[in-house]
């Protein structure tokens, strides 16, 4: 277990399956290859109030109008997932198939086909082997548990590890958990959420509130994170609330409302950052840090113009403190700044105040070498502040990339 005292964050197995009246399992059916977990399933107990955020991408995988119905009509008790086939760009069988998954596993765990969610990732424009895909439901539907691993290695692909987060607040003097499991790892610049992310909590939270607590944690962490530049077509994000902790239902301006938004956002940005960390090819996390901003969407905009440089990224790898690929990258960000007004760092080396400031070359470097490497901004424009992740480019995301469908 490893408790970050910064965010007040514990990353620790469990994740989705941690609150109360959650169960997850996962099993291998054969879509990814003999062996290889990639049928998972997350179920409440409970029914639960649900809030999501899809992919802006106009190409959009199957799955994504199935569990958009299903989050409409609100109640939701479960979410299934295959890993290795996004069933995308599959035409009217692959609609059919995701709600063949629907019906088969509402039909698994008792429920209403309406009240499950789907989603899958993974290789575009092949169709689900579904015989694997019915039997790895029902044979998932019987290996559930409060132990979320194999369900969080279940829905991986290129990922090298699972990705899984937990915090615990106080609301309305209950005890209150929030849990969430992702995968990502290529294909990584959302306009909404990353990948698949999904988030639980045993508290029970109005379906207004739900939504705009997820809607602002996205803004906040899942869309300030980027691998690639490439967005996919399948990135769901979901947050499902059951209610088992008992406490009165959450509200905008219910006074404990803020502990519980900040557990979400702890938990999507513990997600974020395992995600970039896990990018392909990856050999360092970079966090972009912009601060004395007029507002937050300018130094958000800033922050990922950097993170998501191509040549900001390989600089990183090759270990060059190149501000100057830092400072054109916030050039066009398209938003408004004042160079003149700006100061740099690579770690604790500042590199350029309004011009550039004398430094060892080698200490500047040296702070790219580590596995967490930021680079700091501060403008004079106002207070706000914002931050980005990403990660480095290496060969390996090439060779990663160059054989992914063989």
């Amino acid at each position: 277990m490893n408790k970050d005292s910064t965010i007040g964050i514990t990353t620790r197995p469990g994740g989705a399956a941690a609150p109360e009246g959650f169960v997850a399992g996962g099993v291998a059916c054969g879509v990814r290859g003999a062996g290889v977990l990639d049928l998972g399933l997350l179920f409440s107990e409970r029914p639960c109030a649900a809030a999501a955020v899809f992919t802006r991408n106009e190409f959009k995988g199957a799955p994504l109008a199935v569990t958009r119905e299903a989050v409409a009509a609100g109640g939701l008790r479960a979410v299934v997932v295959n890993s290795g086939n996004a069933n995308a760009a599959t035409g009217k069988k692959g609609v059919e198939d995701a709600y063949e998954m629907q019906g088969t596993a509402a039909e698994a765990l008792g429920v209403e086909a309406g009240r499950v969610a789907v989603a899958s990732t993974g290789v575009i424009g092949e169709h689900l082997p579904m015989d694997n895909v019915r039997a790895g439901i029902e044979a998932a539907a019987g290996k559930l548990s409060r132990d979320g691993t194999a369900f969080a290695e279940a829905i991986l692909t290129t990922d090298t590890r699972t990705k899984e987060a937990v915090v615990e607040v106080e609301v309305g003097g209950r005890a209150v958990t929030v849990g969430g499991t992702a995968k990502g790892s290529g294909m990584i610049h959302p306009n909404m959420g990353t990948m698949l992310a999904f988030l639980t909590t045993d508290a029970a939270v109005e379906p207004e509130c739900l939504r705009e607590t997820l809607a602002r944690a996205t803004d906040r962490t899942f869309n300030r994170v980027t691998v690639d530049g490439d967005t996919s077509p399948s990135d769901t994000a979901l947050l499902l609330a059951n209610g088992a902790a008992g406490n009165e239902p959450l509200k905008v301006e219910s006074p404990d409302y803020p502990a519980f938004a900040g557990a979400v956002e702890s938990v999507a940005r513990e997600l974020s950052k395992e995600i970039a960390r896990d990018g392909e090819g990856a050999t360092r996390l970079v966090e972009v840090v912009v601060e004395g901003a007029a507002d937050e969407e300018t130094a958000a905009a800033l922050a990922k113009s950097v993170v998501g440089s191509s040549l900001v990224k390989a600089a990183v790898f090759g270990e060059d403190a190149n501000w100057g690929r830092v400072l054109t990258a916030m050039g066009y960000a398209g938003v408004p700044f004042d160079p003149d007004g700006l100061e740099l760092w690579f770690g604790p080396v500042k590199v350029f105040e309004g011009a550039p400031v004398p430094h060892e070359v080698a200490e500047a470097n040296a702070a790219l070498s580590s596995g967490e490497v930021r680079i700091s901004a501060r403008l004079d424009a106002g207070t706000a502040s914002a931050t980005a992740w990403g990660c480095d480019l290496s060969y390996e995301y090439v060779r990663i990339n160059g054989t992914y469908r063989s």
